[in-house]
C-alpha cells in the first residue's frame, strides 16, 4: 500500500458516522447488510448515508453488490488488514518481542467468544 491509499482509507474512517459503518459491517461479514438496515442500525439518514458509503467505497473499504432490488454492503477486510499493516511494517525496529502484545491481543480477539 502506498502512502496515497493510506491517507485516503484513514481520511475515510476519520469521520464518526463512516467509522461506526465500517466497524457495523465488519461485524456482519461475509454476509453484509443492505443500505437501508445500515441506516436504520447506525441512525443515519438514507440520503446522508449514501454520501458515506461512497466515501467508503471510493477508499476500497467497503464494497456493494446487488441483490434484487437492494445493495448490499460488506466490508473488504484486505483492505483494513493493509491500512493495518501500513502502520505496523514499521514497527519495532525489528524487534520481534516488541511487536507481541499486539499478537496477543489478536489472538485474544480471534478466541474470544461472541457477543
Amino acid at each position: 500500500m502506498d502512502d496515497a491509499a493510506a491517507i485516503e482509507g484513514f481520511g475515510a474512517l476519520a469521520q464518526d458516522t463512516r467509522l461506526a459503518v465500517f466497524r457495523l459491517l465488519v461485524r456482519h461479514v461475509p454476509d453484509g447488510l443492505p443500505a437501508g438496515e445500515i441506516a436504520r442500525m447506525a441512525g443515519v439518514q438514507p440520503n446522508t448515508l449514501s454520501t458515506h458509503l461512497a466515501i467508503l467505497t471510493c477508499a476500497g473499504l467497503i464494497r456493494a453488490e446487488r441483490h434484487g432490488r437492494f445493495i448490499v454492503y460488506h466490508a473488504v477486510l484486505d483492505q483494513i488488514r493493509a491500512l493495518t499493516l501500513y502502520l505496523l511494517r514499521d514497527c519495532c525496529s525489528g524487534h520481534v518481542d516488541l511487536c507481541l502484545p499486539i499478537r496477543d491481543a489478536l489472538t485474544a480477539c480471534a478466541t474470544a467468544p461472541p457477543a
